[in-house]
This record gives C-alpha cells, sequence and structure tokens, in this order.
C-alpha cells in the first residue's frame, strides 16, 4: 500500500516553525555582541543652517546734515573818533559803497585853522633849530639849549599829525566794500567821540554757522564742500572754513562755520539754513539694521561666515543710517553676511551656509 504525504498544512506549519527558530538564533546572536550597534544618536546633532549672501565693500561720501544760520561775512558797528556835527550824507540807507569811500561828513569848524597855526609854527621850530645846528658847529649854543629846538620841531610834528588826523575823521570812509545797513543820524545832529551812527555790512560773502555733535566732530576738516539749503529751496555751494577746537559747555558740540559766495546781493544774512557737509569717502556695507547686533563689549557687531563656513562676529562702525538701510565700515572687503538665521547661531559655530537665490527685504538691497 502506497505511503501517503501529510497535508498541505501540516507542511507550512513545519515550514513557519522552522523560520521562527532561524530568527530567534539570530536574534540570540545579536545580543551577545561586544559593541553595540550603531545608532542616528552616535552621528551628533545636525549642523544649522543659515542664509548667506556674498557682499563686497563701496565707496560711499557720508553726509553730515547740520541746522544753522547765516551771517554776514563781515560786519561793523560805525562810531564818531571826531565830535562834530552832521554837515553831509554822502551814502543814504542801504547804499552800497566801495572801500575808502565816505560815508559820512562831519563839520571841521576850526580845525583847518589850528592845522594852518600848526604847520607855521613847524616852520618857526625848523628855522630856530637851523640857527642852533650852526652856532653848536661853532660852540656857541649849550647842549639843552640844542635839544630844546630838536624838541619844538617834534612837538610842531606831532601837532600837525593829530590835527590832520582829526580832519580825517571828519570825513569816516569805508573800510571794505559793503552796504550801509545802518543809519542812525540825520543832518545837523550832534555827534560825539564814541558814538555809534551806523554800520556796514559786507554780504558779498557769507558764513554759514552751526553746531557738530561731538560724535562727527573728528571727522570734519576745514575744506570740505559744503551744500547750504535754504528755506526756499535754494541750494548755494560753500566750504567748510573753521572747526572748533573746544566744545561748548552748555551743549558739548562743537562749533563750525563755512563759507559761501553771495554774488547777488540777497538778502540772506541772519536767515536759517542747512549744511549738509559732505565727508571724506569711504569703504562701508549697505545692510538691514536688523542684521546689526551688540557683541560682549557693547559694540555694534555683524554676523558672517568665514571660508570654513564658521560664524564670525566682526565689531563694525555705523556711518550712516536711515530706516532701511545701514552702512558700516569694519567688514573685509568680500564678506559672506548672514541674512537670515543669525538669531540661532553663536560665533565660532559651524553652519551648513545655503546661498539666497533672491535678496531678501531683511538684507537690505544695494539697487538703492
Amino acid at each position: 500500500m502506497p505511503r501517503r504525504l501529510p497535508p498541505l498544512s501540516v507542511l507550512l506549519a513545519i515550514g513557519l516553525a522552522c523560520l521562527l527558530l532561524v530568527w530567534l538564533a539570530l536574534g540570540d546572536i545579536e545580543g551577545f555582541r561586544d559593541t553595540p550597534p550603531a545608532s542616528d544618536e552616535a552621528a551628533g546633532p545636525a549642523s544649522t543652517r543659515v542664509e548667506v549672501t556674498e557682499r563686497r565693500a563701496k565707496a560711499h561720501s557720508p553726509r553730515l546734515v547740520l541746522q544753522g544760520q547765516l551771517e554776514a561775512h563781515r560786519e561793523v558797528t560805525l562810531r564818531a573818533r571826531q565830535s562834530g556835527r552832521v554837515e553831509a550824507l554822502p551814502v543814504g540807507l542801504g547804499g552800497r559803497v566801495s572801500r575808502g569811500e565816505t560815508l559820512l561828513a562831519l563839520a571841521r569848524e576850526e580845525l583847518p585853522a589850528r592845522l594852518a597855526q600848526a604847520e607855521a609854527e613847524l616852520a618857526l621850530a625848523r628855522a630856530e633849530l637851523a640857527g642852533a645846528e650852526q652856532l653848536r658847529r661853532r660852540e656857541l649854543i649849550s647842549n639843552p639849549d640844542y635839544l630844546r629846538r630838536q624838541r619844538g620841531v617834534r612837538q610842531a610834528l606831532a601837532e600837525i599829525a593829530t590835527l590832520r588826523r582829526q580832519l580825517d575823521d571828519t570825513r569816516p570812509e569805508a573800510p571794505f566794500d559793503g552796504v550801509l545797513d545802518r543809519l542812525d543820524v540825520e543832518l545837523g545832529d550832534l555827534v560825539q567821540v564814541g558814538e555809534a551812527w551806523g554800520r556796514l555790512v559786507d554780504d558779498a560773502q557769507l558764513t554759514a554757522l552751526a553746531a557738530a555733535p561731538q560724535r562727527d566732530a573728528l571727522s570734519l576738516s576745514p575744506g570740505l564742500p559744503v551744500e547750504i539749503q535754504l528755506l526756499d529751496g535754494t541750494h548755494l555751494p560753500g566750504a567748510l572754513s573753521h572747526v572748533a577746537s573746544r566744545a561748548e559747555e552748555s551743549t558739548r558740540s562743537f562749533p563750525v562755520e563755512a563759507t559761501l559766495a553771495n554774488p547777488e546781493g540777497r538778502r540772506l544774512a541772519g536767515a536759517s539754513a542747512t549744511l549738509v557737509i559732505r565727508l571724506p569717502e569711504r569703504r562701508v556695507h549697505r545692510l538691514s539694521p536688523a542684521l546689526l547686533e551688540l557683541d560682549g563689549d557693547g559694540r555694534l557687531a555683524v554676523k558672517h561666515l568665514d571660508d570654513n563656513d564658521r560664524v564670525r562676529l566682526t565689531p563694525v562702525e555705523l556711518v550712516s543710517a536711515d530706516a532701511e538701510t545701514a552702512r558700516v565700515a569694519g567688514l573685509p572687503e568680500r564678506v559672506r553676511l548672514i541674512t537670515l538665521g543669525g538669531g540661532f547661531v553663536e560665533a565660532g559655530e559651524r553652519v551648513v551656509a545655503v546661498p539666497a537665490e533672491t535678496v531678501s527685504p531683511q538684507a537690505g538691497t544695494d539697487a538703492r
């Protein structure tokens, strides 16, 4: 009688039992290994990803904007050096004059007669001195008498010089080209020595006065170009002429002056003005103010990457800034700037740099 085979279900059960025994045996071998199996934790935490963009320094001429006022280049209060009655007014109020032009005429009264008398006394003194010299050569006059004759000549010369100066003072002249900006006398008025009777203003040139903050004064020097902006929108060119060496005690700011031409003689003295001073050109990087932070010493700094993708925190100098753009100096000429993710990394940390395909709003723009 032929031998019958076991049913199929029995064969499947036997096969599964064999596979289970093999799997259990392999599991035991794995459990008795001397070294633990590799895991993902052994590889360490993944590096932080940051977005970077490469920037190059660009030339920038910073501007310092100051509020100030305009003054005449020079002005003088006219005062009488000789008393007398006003005889004539050659120049009216507001009239323009040239240097040396007579501004006022005072009555000379007895001055011409006194000058003539002094000249006569000088002639007599010189004649007496000439006679004394002849007697001296013959030793017929004492030395004190001879010296008195010399003194008489000198006294006469001094009196003539005084009278001539007094005569000149009755006709005061303009010390420089300008405009008679004030006239305080009328015909017939009597003026005394030292009394102010007018004011002469030289407005062919103007001086702009302002005060520079302490942090900006060190970068200022005479000769820097200045643009003067007036309230009516007019722009006048000028140049920085003076920077004070000492700050004002009340404001701790440094007075500065700029000179500008006023060929048209516009009435600008005393008016308000804005001074825009162009500082020396510098190499700067433009970036968003949001990328600025403080380092451990409290200085402004910027995070960027070196060639090994390690974070660097470099102190910078803020050259200028507005709401959208900051211009800083102190970074390398070429820099890989961290534009996104800088707040999650520290200096010295190695990161994964992801180039920015487009410049994000946080990074600013070089197109401006």
